[in-house]
């Protein structure tokens, strides 16, 4: 399953609803027959999301730069994140 967007309104942020919507999405995962793991891909300046996907159990899977003109001349990074389901 890939998880393509997640994002809240900044005067909502702080209220642990990005945790919620991310735990909801691995559950609906884990209800999906088949669905082995969660996948997501997010931008080096996303700081918090990419710590609020380490605090739900997501891992590093793979780290990039941006495939585009800009991407290697801003060097602007990538990185895949997977949470394995059980």
């Amino acid at each position: 399953l890939a998880l393509k967007r997640m994002a809240v309104r900044k005067d909502y942020r702080g209220r642990g609803i990005a945790a919620a919507l991310g735990r909801t999405a691995l559950a609906f995962a884990r209800e999906q027959r088949g669905c082995r793991a969660v996948v997501l891909n997010t931008v080096m300046v996303q700081h918090g999301a990419r710590a609020l996907y380490e605090r739900l159990g997501f891992r590093r899977d793979r780290h990039y730069v941006l495939p585009t003109a800009y991407g290697r001349l801003a060097n602007c990074t990538v990185t895949t994140y997977r949470y394995e389901l059980p």
